[in-house]
């Protein structure tokens, strides 16, 4: 996975097979009850693997229904105010060089703040906290299908899995 190194081994994971769009909202709404403050998500994959639609559909599910939720490939940072009163940042870094060019967009500072939810969070390497909740997409086999391995503390993880699978 490629989401820090930071204490990876205090993670747990789950492997998934999301078929269509529709299993990749509800995956999505049973990850968005974790959207908290401090709380950071980093979402890997390769190109058109389904980061960015992950992330649009934890912050409708978090956040309310959005007039637009676009790609923060250009922007960087697209932050959202949550329901709950904090922001949710959805950050891009695949444009960045270093993890040094992305502390300077005040991430850091989001890291306890705020909700983070990060497309290639391997810009930051060793700067992204230990108790990150890693989601690593791939195309699947299938037109549309993703495999997904879902990697988090214990607690998170239990949680998840009673959620998503009852």
């Amino acid at each position: 996975m490629a989401c820090g190194t930071q204490e990876v081994n205090m993670l747990e994971s789950l492997a998934l097979t999301l078929s269509d769009l529709a299993q990749t909202k509800r995956f999505a709404n049973c990850l968005s009850q974790f959207i908290a403050p401090g709380r950071v998500f980093c979402l890997s994959g390769p190109l058109g693997a389904g980061k960015s639609e992950l992330a649009r559909a934890m912050i409708t599910t978090f956040c309310g229904p959005q007039d637009d939720i676009p790609s923060p490939t250009f922007t960087l940072v697209q932050p959202y105010l949550s329901d709950a009163g904090f922001e949710v940042w959805h950050m891009d870094l695949y444009r960045l060089e270093t993890a040094e060019q992305a502390l300077a967009l005040g991430i850091e500072d989001a890291f306890y703040a705020c909700c983070c939810l990060i497309e290639w969070p391997d810009k930051l390497q060793e700067r992204l906290p230990a108790n990150q909740i890693r989601i690593d997409l791939a195309m699947g086999s299938d037109t549309g299908a993703r495999v997904v391995a879902l990697a988090a503390a214990a607690e998170i993880l239990d949680q998840f899995k009673q959620d998503y699978f009852s």
